[in-house]
């Protein structure tokens, strides 16, 4: 799932607003597994020339979604609202344990993309949070593809564990974009 231009130029606007995260800007791009959240956040990075920390490199494996939250908080997040630069351990999914570390230094944008990212205990920080939306099916469809159809029930356990998350959160409510799988908005109205 891409943007097209007009949509890219309007989150790029949006997230030249004043920044809440010390002097960065925090872009949040959240939603399910599948839904086109890590290609939006590749392409924003491209036009506004940011880092982008994923979110499946915070998380502890499958059932690590809120572990996740909380380490992108107390390693990246509250260090970079302190002036301090943010440090986190990547997980390998392979070896089932954490490995390198790397390094979120201050700059003017910094994106976060992932399942969770959005939540709540960081909207003071985020200058801007697009919510990214497809059809469970497709989701579904697309991280099969990604992952292969090993992945495929703990997919299917991910989703739900996402869906409650995003229930208790009011994620999509909370946002300030949505967009659909193909690249649409469709909150707030036709526009960015």
């Amino acid at each position: 799932m891409s943007v097209g231009p007009v949509v890219l130029e309007g989150l790029v606007r949006r997230a030249q607003a004043a920044p809440r995260l010390g002097s960065t800007r925090l872009v949040i791009i959240d939603g399910p597994a599948g839904s086109g959240k890590t290609t939006l956040a590749d392409q924003l990075a491209e036009a506004l020339s940011a880092q982008v920390v994923h979110m499946d490199d915070l998380y502890d494996g499958w059932n690590g979604m809120l572990a996740g939250v909380d380490r992108l908080g107390r390693q990246v997040l509250e260090p970079m609202a302190a002036g301090r630069d943010g440090r986190y351990q990547r997980y390998d999914w392979y070896a089932g344990e954490y490995a390198d570390w790397h390094d979120v230094p201050q700059a003017e944008h910094l994106i976060v993309e992932g399942c969770g990212a959005g939540a709540r205990r960081f909207d003071g920080l985020s200058t801007l949070l697009v919510w990214v939306e497809a059809g469970p099916a497709e989701c579904l469809t697309r991280t099969v593809a990604r992952d292969g159809e090993g992945a495929r029930e703990h997919l299917r356990a991910w989703m739900r564990a996402e869906r409650a998350v995003y229930q208790a959160e009011g994620t999509a409510r909370r946002a300030d974009v949505r967009i659909n799988g193909q690249g649409l908005v469709t909150w707030p109205g036709t526009g960015v």
